[in-house]
């Protein structure tokens, strides 16, 4: 198939939208299609030997927001191909779509960003629930525009349906087993990492992703101050210095101080950032917005217990008490309580290790190229005109 892929975010910028739409590239081209990608600027010129054709961009809060021009139709009309993906789109993937349906191209939208509960987050009141409801508006115009939109998550799937989102369906996503294993463990630059890290033979809890308001990781401070753990942060954003603030303050304030104090180790990809799952003994994720929760797939990869919010995409992810725990996100306590549960002298080894191995099982056979043979047979059915069946 020829497959032109419109993306509200691509290299060198780092979430779940750029890894999906890499590893749906690679498995595309290891299997001998043809595609495009249209990003916002700045990208490289090209990903798995198919082109970038780059569109103008304006920051957003360290974010490139591609513009909506009219380069858009013009490299899907010389392109020519048998479906458009469309990953995330909002603003140039908006524009994506109604380019596609211009020219009569099937499209397929990828439902990834929860844009409607960050702009309820970052608004508040009255303001913020209805600057959600206007874009709740948005997404059901957008996505109305193609012949099926896919869910990452049953949450997600039902948010869609629940606000009149038409032709929808559940696509999840798969993990790279050959990048991210337990065997990362026994390698020498993961051991000379932990024992940085964990001179004391500390508990490393370890987080991975964007630090940004959005993924609520204020929850982090009451980590803090457990005993006999240190706090790993992996990743950057926005939230950098008040999250760095308020877990020294956290530390400070703790009548029985940790050894150590949480760490932050930036930006890391590959083998870095395989290393630096191995080297945690618990991963934590603290948003309740999440869509899927890639990191989270990644980590039980690893084979580590994950402990997450009982809300949203890691609900598919996380089977409490057999692959991790998940945690009530109302209750202010309750991430500390769980993670209390395997830190604990007495048993928390054990537990952790059983967690961590079912966990590995789990994801063992979500593979991309698995993942992207079901993608291809969704594009055949909507460039089939078959799109509906999936609703």
């Amino acid at each position: 198939m020829r497959i032109a892929i419109v993306t509200e975010s691509f290299l060198p910028t780092l979430n779940g939208v750029t890894t999906s739409v890499c590893r749906v590239l690679e498995c595309l081209r290891d299997a001998g299609h043809e595609a495009v990608v249209i990003a916002p600027h700045p990208a490289p010129p090209s990903f798995a030997g198919f082109p970038v054709h780059t569109v103008a961009s304006v920051p957003v809060r360290q974010f490139p927001v591609g513009l909506p021009t009219g380069e858009v139709e013009e490299v899907l009309a010389a392109f020519g191909p048998d479906v458009v993906h469309v990953a995330s789109p909002f603003v140039v993937g908006a524009r994506g779509l109604a380019a596609a349906n211009r020219l009569g191209l099937p499209a397929v939208a990828i439902y990834q960003t929860d844009m409607a509960s960050y702009l309820r987050q970052h608004g508040r009141g009255p303001a913020g629930r209805a600057a959600s409801r206007a874009a709740w508006r948005w997404i059901r115009r957008i996505h109305g525009q193609a012949g099926l939109t896919l869910a990452p998550s049953s949450s997600a799937l039902q948010d869609l349906r629940d606000h009149g989102v038409p032709r929808t369906a559940l696509w999840g996503r798969g993990v790279d087993a050959g990048l991210f294993h337990p065997g990362w463990r026994q390698d020498a630059r993961t051991r000379a990492l932990r024992r940085t890290l964990a001179p004391g033979g500390e508990l490393l809890l370890g987080y991975v992703g964007r630090l940004a308001p959005e993924k609520e990781l204020d929850r982090l401070a009451a980590l803090a101050t457990v005993p006999g753990t240190r706090l790993v942060l992996v990743g950057d954003g926005p939230s950098r210095e008040h999250l760095g603030a308020l877990l020294a303050e956290a530390v400070a304030a703790s009548p029985g101080r940790p050894t150590l104090p949480p760490v932050f180790l930036g930006r890391r990809e590959g083998e870095e950032l395989a290393r630096a799952y191995a080297a945690f003994d618990v991963f934590v994720h603290t948003g309740t917005r999440e869509t899927f929760g890639q990191t989270l797939q990644e980590a039980s990869a690893s084979g580590l217990p994950v402990v997450a919010p009982a809300r949203g995409g890691p609900l598919d992810l996380v089977a409490h008490g057999r692959t991790g725990l998940l945690f009530d996100p109302d209750d202010p306590a309750a991430l500390e309580r769980q993670v209390r549960t395997l830190t604990d002298p007495a048993h928390g080894a054990a537990r952790r290790a059983a967690l961590g191995h079912a966990a590995y099982r789990q994801v063992s056979s979500r593979s991309w190229p698995a993942l992207v043979a079901q993608l291809l047979e969704h594009y055949a059915a909507v460039a089939a005109g078959e799109g509906a069946r999936a609703a």
